[in-house]
């Protein structure tokens, strides 16, 4: 295979979300490749457009790709409520790692405004061997307001050769925190190679930030105010982007901040020890860090399982073992 190819591997109209929280886990097979990014698809039609007031990710509260056996993608949200009116966390993760990641169809494009058609790009970046492979998901949405109908979850895959790195989104550490300044340990997984290229900090609070200055400690002698780390990940320049319905429901809206999360640029930081942080808040709470690994494509896909010991055959001699004509 060569080039850029998309794949639709899997469709079915039971997991979307509606009025009560639910997790969905489900598998499937999929052809073995570069398997570049993994495209989710989700529509469903909503009691009313006020059944949701932000974009689509404010109700994603989990998710969990595993691919032949490999958890390459691990995400928990600590906030995840439709009556977020901003960026969801989800979301916000996702465009942190490349913008156009996490995106709904305004509704003034579609049928209906109750109507929602959301996409999500998951860059995953791994060699699948030849043959037949595995994905299985787990996917928890919060509860919207009122019933849905309608809905369709589709997944498609993106097989690209050229695809340079591997993407990992390690399980997150929790932490307890208090108004004052604490050291955090960010635990990394010890069986993934590569560097990290950040981390995602939330909080249980989507109010306000409680978190006011953050040191990493192996890159910075001083604690950076959290609206300098928003001017360093590109956030402060209105570089978040979400469909929210009460500012626009033609484009996507442009914010500065996604209250109470935060994605921090680690520039390839090495995985010799875990990530260490120093982080002072003005109000207790509780945080997750999630780490993003990443580390160049090494290798082509790998072959299939294959035997180890030859298994000779010949005919000829068997029919003159058979015959006896040498006793």
């Amino acid at each position: 295979m060569s080039g850029v190819r998309y794949t639709l591997v899997e469709s079915n109209t039971t997991d979307y979300p509606t009025n009560a929280a639910q997790t969905f886990n489900r598998g499937f097979n999929l052809p073995g490749g570069a398997v570049d990014e993994i495209i989710m698809r989700l529509t469903f039609n909503m009691n009313a457009a006020a059944d949701l007031d932000g974009d689509t990710s404010n109700i994603i509260d989990s998710l969990r790709i595993v691919l032949n056996g490999e958890t390459c993608w691990d995400f928990q949200a600590q906030v995840a409520a439709a009556d977020d009116a901003g960026p969801g966390a989800f979301g916000y993760l996702m465009n942190s790692l490349g913008r156009g990641r996490s995106t709904d169809v305004p509704s003034g494009d579609l049928a209906a405004t109750d109507l929602r058609e959301y996409y999500v790009r998951i860059p995953v970046g791994r060699n699948l061997a030849a043959g037949i492979s595995r994905m299985e998901y787990s996917l928890g949405y919060a509860a919207l307001s009122a019933a849905s109908s309608a809905g369709t979850l589709e997944w498609w895959v993106r097989y690209n050769p050229a695809m340079q790195t591997t993407t990992t989104l390690g399980a997150a550490t929790t932490f307890t925190y208090t108004a004052t300044t604490q050291q955090i340990v960010c635990r990394v997984p010890q069986n993934v190679p590569g560097t990290l290229a950040g981390v995602f900090i939330q909080t249980d609070s989507n109010d306000a930030d409680e978190i006011t200055d953050i040191r990493i400690v192996s890159q910075s002698d001083f604690a950076m105010d959290v609206d300098m780390w928003r001017l360093l990940n590109g956030d402060l320049d209105n570089g978040i982007s979400a469909f929210i319905p009460g500012s626009s429901t033609t484009q996507q809206t442009y914010v500065c901040e996604a209250v109470g999360q935060i994605f921090i640029p680690l520039y390839s930081l090495s995985l010799k020890d875990d990530l260490r942080m120093q982080v002072t808040a003005d109000a207790g709470g509780t945080l997750s860090a999630t780490p993003v690994i990443t580390s160049p494509i090494a290798g082509k896909p790998a072959p299939a399982q294959v035997q180890t010991q030859s298994v000779p055959t010949n005919i000829a001699d068997a029919v003159l073992d058979d015959s006896g004509a040498q006793n």
